[in-house]
């Protein structure tokens, strides 16, 4: 056992008998004062019972009362312990009793059997001590009742067995054992209670440690939220060049897994709408990633979104060291666009995130390739198909990640689905892009309800 557990035990150890000792002289001075009262009131059924000899009685009773009484008062002069305390009236009301048995006939001694049995019952109540205190009380109760009976009683043994002493004598012996299960008892609910408040005081101070880092790690991540909304771009550089469009962009944590980029170059606008591996701390390290690359790779050597998909793959899987022999599937989904401001024409090429294009109030979807940005259980040499489309006035387009069709909520806690949720832009695709997002934001908020959210959000809608 190493130093710092023995001395907590010592400490623990100190504690409990401190607590022990003061409870202790709680029940004794109470006890004492039991004493001294009900040893008096006891000696009017003295005079009721036994009126020939109430002087001696009474006397006896006074004396002992008396001198308990002036314990009491001495108590803190003389540094008298707890124990001694009522040692003292305990032991000698059974002396007391001892002597009065002795002078009583049988009627008398079977009356006066329970004063002396609750002496020992009420003891078991209000003492607690070791248990050789109960012990030399009982020894001396007896060796007194032996004297005092040959001395002055003319009953027999089996008289006085039979009148009461039998019945006494099982109490005294049970008195023992009730004094020493209640200081046991005692002794183990102030260790069990010391031990519960110092684990408690423990785990509070370790929950002010934890509440501490997590109030630092919450700052961090705080401001690591302002770093990725900096590089996001802002809402006036898009709608610059598409004027009628919205970002409907709600991360799950403070930051995002997903995140949306846009560029645009001579006569041609890029925008890509990103969904990261994982969500929070890990997904936000990812999109620091997916928009480095995207940086790096756009527009210097490619302007085809398939070919840019194709670049950055290959980007990801270096950065990330994947390969054959790594395990780690880390990578991004992703729907690209390049819209010709000149020609009209929309190119799009996706890695599992569609496109949904709305002409005349019909949906024309362009499935995704089912390959993400990174290595994955598939061919890595496969390359992502561009697909191109004119656009006409009037249309509508969106790129998008999971997360709001896969939101749960509603009757039956389901998910809110991807034929839902295209059934739902096809409802808003002929109102203003201010008007979309305002609908998309309660109609989650309405599916949600109560429930919390599961992942980052991420849609993106123009309308030409």
């Amino acid at each position: 056992m190493n130093t710092s557990k023995i001395l907590a035990q010592r400490a623990l150890e100190v504690q409990w008998e401190g607590a022990l000792k003061r409870a202790t002289v709680k029940y004794h001075i109470a006890g004492a004062w039991v004493a001294v009262i009900f040893n008096l009131v006891f000696g009017a059924t003295d005079y009721i019972n036994v009126n020939h000899h109430f002087e001696v009685f009474f006397i006896f009773r006074l004396a002992v009362s008396a001198l308990t009484a002036i314990l009491l008062v001495l108590r803190k002069p003389l540094n008298i312990s707890a124990d001694f305390l009522i040692f003292v009236p305990f032991l000698l009301i059974s002396i007391q009793n001892a002597f009065m048995w002795s002078l009583m006939d049988a009627d008398l001694l079977q009356k006066h059997t329970l004063a002396y049995i609750a002496l020992f019952i009420g003891a078991g109540m209000l003492v607690l001590w070791k248990i050789y205190w109960s012990i030399i009380v009982v020894v001396i109760s007896i060796a007194a009742n032996f004297f005092f009976l040959i001395r002055n009683s003319t009953l027999g043994v089996e008289e006085i067995l039979a009148s009461g002493g039998l019945l006494t004598g099982t109490v005294m012996i049970f008195s023992i054992i009730l004094i020493q299960t209640r200081y046991n008892l005692t002794k183990r609910e102030i260790i069990a209670r010391l031990s519960l408040e110092a684990s408690n005081k423990e785990l509070n101070k370790q929950k002010k440690i934890i509440e501490s880092k997590n109030k630092d790690i919450t700052s961090s991540i705080r401001y690591a939220k302002k770093i990725q909304e900096a590089i996001l771009p802002s809402e006036k550089s898009i709608k610059k060049y598409l004027p009628n469009s919205f970002v409907f962009y709600r991360p799950r944590d403070i930051v995002s897994g997903d995140f949306y980029w846009f560029k645009h170059v001579d006569d041609i606008s890029y925008i890509a709408a990103v969904d990261c591996t994982g969500h929070g701390v890990p997904g936000a390290f990812m999109s620091m990633i997916g928009n480095t690359i995207l940086n790096k790779i756009v527009p210097d050597h490619h302007t085809e979104p398939a070919k840019i998909l194709n670049a950055m793959r290959k980007e990801v899987i270096t950065t990330m060291e994947q390969g054959e022999e790594n395990s780690q599937q880390d990578g991004m989904d992703i729907a690209f666009c390049t819209i010709n401001h000149r020609t009209k024409v929309l190119e799009y090429a996706g890695a599992f995130n569609p496109l949904c294009l709305f002409r005349d109030g019909e949906l024309l979807e362009t499935r995704a390739d089912r390959m993400p940005i990174g290595s994955y259980f598939g061919k890595i040499d496969k390359e992502y198909t561009n697909h191109s489309m004119e656009l006409k006035a009037g249309d509508s387009f969106y790129i998008y990640s999971d997360g709001f069709q896969d939101q749960i909520g509603g009757e039956g806690d389901r998910k809110y689905s991807s034929k839902n949720f295209k059934k739902f832009l096809q409802s808003i695709n002929n109102q203003d892009t201010d008007s979309q997002l305002q609908l998309l934001e309660k109609e989650i908020e309405d599916w949600r309800g109560d429930e919390e959210q599961l992942d980052d959000m991420l849609i993106i809608g123009v309308k030409v």
